[in-house]
């Protein structure tokens, strides 16, 4: 298959956690949407080991409400990049599009993906315009993505925005990579000879709350760092060699101005030796954190478990 052959089927991959107030909604709306496509389409619906009603619910819209519709059941919580890899590996489509399932990202801005990947786009991101989370999210997100561009230099507009569009050749990549840690917009791009960002609504959270907690926005934030540069131990060996040469410079002015303002001077500067210490502490702290982190993920890695266990599938006979 050409890299830009037409598009023959579109595949919508939708992760699911804990989404039984949002799925009716979405499954309609996403239906809607794409039964006016000009292309064939399935939706693939990933449940990441939901412990509300969501299972159900998907169940039934599996079996009663359109045949387009399958639903992967995962045996736990794995995350929601894992989740995805899952649907990517049911998903047959020419085009796979991604898409949230809190309907923060409307599905009608599907068709606009749709469109322009036809055009030879790789990759079809997005920017969240008129965000409509709180002012903590925003400069989080906001800050995080500057981090992601000075270290691993890729530029993508809006990281936080799944609502994404892949060409096939580019998921068939993806899935032969088998880290465990995988963030997929990043991973993506590395595959990808064009890709364009356009773009889309955002609205606000009609129902639940967001999964991403503070504590899982910080370990997002190393995850996004550590899986995919090393960037990190090259600043921390830059970090560690300044604060050398400025503990030898201190040094050097702490003996002279002892020499020239005799011995009383000098134990009078006690705590800035005790303030300098604690410089050196916190810099062993920051770099036996990040190895840390980089060891974790060779271990994790070494293991080779798989990211997720599909537990089953359920889906009608589409022919």
């Amino acid at each position: 298959m050409s890299i830009n052959s037409p598009l023959t089927l579109v595949s919508i991959v939708i992760p699911v956690f804990n989404e039984e107030q949002c799925l009716p909604e979405l499954i309609s709306r996403t239906l809607t949407v794409c039964q006016n496509l000009a292309y064939p389409f399935e939706i693939i619906m990933v449940d990441d080991g939901s412990r509300d009603g969501s299972g159900p619910i998907l169940s039934d819209a599996v079996h009663k409400i359109d045949k387009a519709i399958s639903a992967v059941f995962l045996n736990r919580n794995y995350g929601q990049h894992s989740a995805l890899m899952a649907g990517f590996s049911q998903a047959k489509g020419d085009l796979i599009i991604t898409l949230d399932a809190d309907l923060q990202n409307p599905p009608e801005e599907i068709p606009r993906l749709v469109n322009k990947a036809a055009e030879g786009y790789d990759v079809v991101g997005t920017i969240r315009i008129n965000r409509q989370d709180n002012v903590f999210r925003k400069i989080a997100s906001r800050a995080i993505n500057q981090l992601i561009r000075r270290s691993t230099g890729q530029e993508i507009g809006d990281y936080g925005c799944m609502l994404r569009a892949y060409r096939r050749h580019v998921i068939d990549a993806m899935l032969t990579c088998h880290e465990r840690s995988t963030f997929i917009p990043l991973l993506a791009n590395t595959f990808a000879h064009k890709v364009i960002d356009i773009p889309v609504n955002h609205a606000e959270r009609e129902f639940g709350q967001s999964k991403y907690t503070t504590m899982r926005l910080i370990n997002l934030m190393y995850d996004l760092v550590t899986c995919m540069t090393t960037t990190p131990l090259r600043l921390l060996s830059i970090f560690g060699s300044v604060i050398a040469l400025i503990g030898f410079l201190f040094s050097i002015f702490l003996i002279t101005m002892r020499i020239i303002m005799g011995p009383q001077w000098s134990a009078e500067g006690v705590f800035i030796l005790f303030a300098l210490l604690f410089i050196f502490i916190g810099a062993q702290f920051i770099g036996m954190g990040l190895l840390g982190e980089y060891i974790g993920r060779i271990y994790h890695d070494v293991r080779a478990r798989p990211r997720y266990f599909i537990q089953r599938i359920e889906t009608t006979d589409k022919n």
